[in-house]
């Protein structure tokens, strides 16, 4: 059984080096720490209605940090390439262009 698509996609990640990427069909996305590959193509697949040829994950530490005298972590983080097929574009992205 497989997961809501809005479950897997977190939110889209909108910086000044991805939206350079964009224009090489690749967006980038925060995703669940425990989704795989394939659910993060199917769930990008089938929010946007594009075709995906690729996914690239890293996953991030949380940064320490502190409140007075207590100190902990930022929570773990994944982030997700995804590389679209020729001619595909995210509309929800160009008017950030």
């Amino acid at each position: 059984m497989s997961r809501d698509p809005r479950d897997v996609v977190i939110r889209p990640i909108i910086t000044e080096e991805t939206t350079g990427q964009m224009a090489l069909g690749k967006y980038t996305f925060q995703v669940a720490v425990d989704a795989t590959k394939p659910e993060i193509r199917r769930a990008i697949e089938e929010l946007f209605k594009v075709k995906v040829t690729a996914v690239n994950t890293m996953r991030r530490r949380g940064k320490p940090r502190r409140f007075g005298r207590y100190q902990g972590y930022r929570p773990d983080w994944k982030r997700a390439v995804v590389t679209l097929a020729e001619g595909q574009r995210i509309q929800a992205f160009e008017a950030l262009r």
